[in-house]
């Protein structure tokens, strides 16, 4: 799918069954010179249709939706064997969080409750778009606190950690569920000094981002 350019807006699709919801999330977006909704649809099969027609930047999905759900149409969108890959920003709510660990392996590049400000919405948008992961704490406490033991194997073996300890201690605060602003006021830190943290622990383990960090100290035993 095609990339923002940076001068042209950042390209929407919009896909839950509620029409209200849609409707809200068309005027939030739209009202943003640097973001266009460019289709909305209602269920995940209308999504991955009009995707390949209108090839959006960014689709932002719902979950639980009829024909198909948001997770198989992420995985159509965004899984692994995809030749054109779309970004896609996945909506949630508190009680559908036993499906964020399926999305997540379908190849989704964020999470965000739907109950954020528009001002998250936004920002998960232009993050999403710019290439980067994004997954709200709330959705990363609820996400480790369901599946830690899932996710973690039977050998937790740390010989190829090699980050130092205050990499270590940074990774840890992460797979914890804290944001860099968090991270920043836990170790007394700036926000600037914590992305490079991020960006060299991401490094280091070949980790494309925090969200395969968190799986990643999980099933290193690193967190409980």
């Amino acid at each position: 799918m095609s990339e923002p350019t940076g001068t042209e807006p950042i390209r929407v699709l919009v896909c839950d069954d509620q029409a209200l919801i849609r409707t809200g999330f068309t005027t939030i977006i739209d009202a943003q010179p640097d973001l266009a909704v460019v289709g909305e649809c209602g269920d995940g099969r209308a999504a991955v249709d009009l995707a390949a027609r209108l090839r959006p930047d960014v689709v932002v999905m719902d979950v639980r939706m009829p024909v198909l759900d948001g997770i198989e149409a992420t995985r159509r969108l965004a899984g692994v064997g995809v030749a054109q890959p779309v970004k896609v920003l996945v909506v949630t709510t508190f009680n559908l969080d036993e499906y964020v660990y399926e999305a997540l392996r379908a190849g989704a590049s964020g999470f965000l409750l739907k109950d954020a400000p528009p001002a998250q919405l936004l920002h998960g948008i232009r993050t999403v778009a710019s290439g980067a992961a994004l997954l709200a704490p709330e959705v990363t406490r609820q996400l480790v606190g369901r599946y830690a033991a899932r996710i973690r194997p039977a050998d937790t073996g740390r010989d190829d950690v090699a980050l130092t300890p205050r990499e270590l201690e940074v990774l840890r605060l992460i797979a914890n569920g804290l944001s860099n602003g968090e991270i920043a006021a836990t170790l007394v830190i700036s926000h600037e000094t914590v992305k490079t943290y991020v960006s060299r622990i991401l490094t280091k383990l070949d980790l494309r981002d925090r969200v395969q960090a968190v799986v990643y100290a999980y099933r290193r035993g690193l967190v409980t």
